[in-house]
């Protein structure tokens, strides 16, 4: 009988609904995601595009302004998405959190900051 109980407690924990975890893109994760695609999402309260080339090259573009080119990669022992854009000093790294479907940006410095992809080249909204 203990079994039995056991069992049955067992197959009803299996079928209980999952809740949802926020999991790490591990490095190439991160370049299968990014290379030859555009994020987009809201960034310090603009819209924005960003597409990032498999040579290396990002261009980042807001409705309304020029856009940005700067070089991006993935640093694949710190598990993260880096850029570095004209004036800066050092790459700048962010790692790259999916949850529930969405993606976000994740920094030390910044709260996470939603995305979502799409396919190819798309700087500018259709």
């Amino acid at each position: 009988m203990k079994r039995r109980t056991f069992a049955v407690l067992g197959m009803a924990l299996l079928a209980m609904p999952v809740s949802a975890q926020s999991v790490k893109l591990q490095g190439y994760e991160i370049r299968a995601l990014l290379t030859g695609n555009t994020a987009v999402g809201r960034w310090q309260g603009e819209n924005y595009r960003q597409f990032f080339g498999d040579d290396g090259v990002t261009i980042y573009a807001q409705k309304g302004a020029r856009s940005t080119r700067g070089d991006w990669r993935v640093d694949d022992e710190l598990q993260e998405y880096q850029s570095i854009w004209p004036n800066d000093a050092e790459w700048e790294g962010w790692f790259v959190m999916e949850f529930g479907g969405t993606f976000y940006w994740v920094s030390r410095s910044t709260p996470p900051t939603p995305f979502e992809i799409l396919e190819g080249q798309q700087l500018v909204a259709e």
